[in-house]
């Protein structure tokens, strides 16, 4: 049955019609029902965490914006995996799709264990180094939380790998229950960690370490089990294949940089929000989340087009690859638009959620209809697909784009707005928007060019 996702009936008797209506569906749903699962996990973890002291939520909150970035790397490697994987599947070569699966797997396994020893040896330093004034209890509860999540590297990075096979597999189901038991360890274990043991940042730490190694063991399971159609091998995990690995990190490595130096910007950006006072501050941490549930659909759909034009390319049609990035595109500003609505409307019910100031309410009400509002009508444009652009291979593209659009435009802007022009976060949601204005309109015109069908990887 799963096989209809590497070989899909055609949704209509034209040879670029790969993928039928009812495979898309089944990929986009688990999607979208994992990024909303992770997203109530995620809330439900901040307000436990607020019960274990000032020091603990401060010192989870500042270590967060370090840890992301790690997971950021070991993202970069799946995806690099996953779109060679989806390349090969496409070009019905089995055999070399195991390998690239496995070769990601190595990668990540080495990547991961050096991020742990430089973490492990060097971790409270960097701590130190970063954050060189915060208070004694925070510090203590950064270094232990730290010192104990790093042990989850290499777990993360190995169901990373494993997820992203599944994904260019189109078999969206099985990650998605991976995450769910997963996720529901991580949430009783700090039940169990804050409100019954009382071990502070231990008792958040242990539980994401724990969660994450029950999921990779299962998603590694599901990858070397014979049922599946593309498999790992063990023996080409432990070996490095030099020629696979370079077409993994030719992928990687800009998906990489890419990722960091977003998150970079995102820091820098937080620096500057911190000057604007207390009701703005507490306005763009709620509206992150906001944020973020609005844009579930925009990041369910980037897997999406990777398996999707991946498989295409592979298979060397570079038609249907233009076909299904237009038609994905329109697919995902459909769904974005209704997705986008829907929240919106459900704002008026959240809201009454938090206890703030009516001068925090108004700034949230600004800033949420200013990004739903894009979110709906550009972002398709801009982010998913940038993932169908990367998984023909046009990473070089990507890398730049993100580079002047979001690092150099977006922080500008931001300033400019924000600080400058005194608009606060409300001028930080529009310089974010206008981010995704310019990485629309680079996108589609790299698409309407159609270079990047030229970048064989492969």
């Amino acid at each position: 049955m799963q096989d209809r996702f590497l070989y899909p009936r055609p949704l209509l008797p034209a040879p670029r019609r790969l993928f039928s209506g009812q495979a898309l569906k089944a990929m986009i749903v688990p999607l979208l029902i994992e990024q909303l699962l992770q997203l109530v996990v995620s809330i439900a973890d901040t307000m436990m965490v607020s019960y274990a002291g000032e020091a603990t939520v401060s010192g989870v909150s500042l270590d967060t914006m370090l840890y992301t970035i790690f997971i950021y790397l070991f993202t970069a490697i799946a995806t690099g995996g996953s779109v060679i994987v989806a390349q090969y599947i496409g070009r019905r070569d089995t055999e070399k799709a195991a390998l690239a699966a496995a070769q990601g797997f190595h990668i990540a396994g080495v990547l991961s264990l050096t991020c742990l020893a430089l973490t492990l040896l060097g971790g409270d330093r960097l701590l130190r180094l970063l954050y060189p004034q915060v208070d004694p209890g925070v510090m203590t509860a950064c270094s232990v939380y730290l010192r104990i999540v790093a042990l989850s590297f290499p777990a993360n990075a190995v169901y990373n790998a494993g997820a992203a096979l599944q994904r260019a597999m189109g078999r969206t189901r099985s990650t998605m229950l991976v995450s769910l038991i997963m996720n529901l360890i991580n949430v009783a274990g700090n039940a169990i960690g804050i409100f019954v043991l009382h071990a502070g940042a231990a008792g958040v730490a242990w539980p994401t370490t724990i969660s994450w190694y029950c999921a990779a063991v299962i998603m590694t399971v599901l990858c070397m089990r014979g049922k599946s159609p593309v498999r790992i091998r063990l023996g080409q995990t432990l070996r490095l294949r030099t020629d696979m690995a370079a077409r993994i990190l030719h992928i990687a490595v800009p998906n990489a940089a890419e990722h960091v130096l977003f998150q970079l910007a995102k820091v820098v950006l937080g620096s500057l929000v911190a000057t604007f006072g207390t009701s703005q501050i507490a306005a763009n941490g709620i509206g992150q989340t906001l944020w973020s549930l609005a844009a579930c659909m925009g990041t369910s759909m980037s897997p999406v087009f990777i398996t999707v034009i991946g498989q295409c390319m592979g298979a060397g049609d570079t038609e249907a690859a233009a076909w299904y990035m237009r038609y994905l595109t329109r697919l995902s500003l459909v769904l974005a638009f209704a997705w986008n609505l829907l929240v919106t409307l459900l704002v008026p019910l959240i809201l009454p959620l938090y206890a703030v100031t009516e001068e925090t309410r108004h700034l949230l009400w600004v800033i949420v209809i200013i990004h739903n509002l894009f979110a709906a009508l550009v972002q398709p444009f801009a982010l998913p697909l940038s993932s169908g652009l990367r998984a023909a291979g046009d990473v070089r593209f990507t890398l730049w784009s993100s580079i002047v659009c979001t690092v150099v435009f977006r922080t500008a802007l931001s300033f400019a707005l924000g600080l400058w022009l005194r608009m606060g976060i409300v001028g930080i949601a529009w310089a974010m928007v206008l981010d995704w204005c310019l990485k629309a309109l680079m996108d589609v015109w790299r698409l309407r060019s159609g270079r990047w069908k030229g970048h064989a990887v492969i």
